[in-house]
């Protein structure tokens, strides 16, 4: 699964315009707006989404699942764990 933070972040690290990457993928623009406008996990007809993860694929973008490790070799970036505030750890005390 890709999150839409997830797609916008691959087509910036590729220098892609939304128009560019449905091209590559063979889907219309409004469908990679409607993804990349998606809370989360990217939603959409799984064709679609199967046919943008290829092309970024392709493109040399490599999508990290939460937690997995990275396999590849090139740079990239990748969001840290959140580090807890003194509030979260206030809450989490019995």
């Amino acid at each position: 699964m890709i999150t839409a933070a997830q797609m916008r972040a691959a087509r910036a690290l590729l220098g892609l315009d939304q128009k560019t990457l449905a091209e590559m993928a063979g889907v219309s623009v409004p469908t990679i707006q409607r993804m990349e406008a998606s809370q989360g996990n990217v939603r959409g007809v799984i064709e679609s989404l199967t046919r943008v993860v290829e092309a970024l694929d392709a493109a040399g973008v490599e999508l990290i699942p939460e937690g997995a490790p990275s396999v590849g070799k090139g740079r990239g970036v990748r969001l840290k764990e959140p580090q807890s505030t003194e509030a979260d750890r206030k809450e989490e005390l019995p």
